[in-house]
């Protein structure tokens, strides 16, 4: 192997293999991309909060059971997961030095955001089919 391009590494990280992933702008525009797509979903979840607040429990069902209701509910859970998951990744991997703590949060984020989005989108399917 060649040595004629100088290496920033040290020589501890040519030895580990250790460096860019190279997915830190891909992981940078997902972040922006589902918080630009979570402005009008947010917009819509609050108005359908406040449209349905008083109302009794069969009137706010037949409201979420609405296929044009239920759509933007289901896109903004996904949107609000997978955000919140991509951030706590950030936050984990800034904030957290030891090895092995890091990777047991990391999947432990990956779980719950998975687990709540899941669940989440489980109930407005069944209120949708009214199952």
């Amino acid at each position: 192997m060649s040595q004629l391009k100088p290496s920033m590494r040290t020589p501890l990280g040519r030895v580990r293999g250790l460096g860019s992933a190279r997915s830190g702008t891909e992981h940078f525009w997902l972040q922006r991309v589902t918080a630009v797509a979570n402005i009008p979903l947010s917009l819509f979840v609050v108005g359908l909060i406040i449209a349905t607040a008083g109302s009794n429990y069969s009137a706010v069902k037949a409201t979420l059971g609405a296929p044009i209701v239920a759509i933007p509910l289901i896109l903004f859970i996904i949107s609000a997961a997978y955000h919140m998951r991509l951030g706590m990744q950030m936050i984990i991997e800034d904030y957290v030095p030891a090895e092995g703590p890091r990777i047991v949060l990391l999947l432990a984020n990956t779980f719950f955001s998975a687990i709540v989005g899941l669940a989440s989108i489980f109930a407005v399917l069944k209120l949708s089919f009214g199952v």
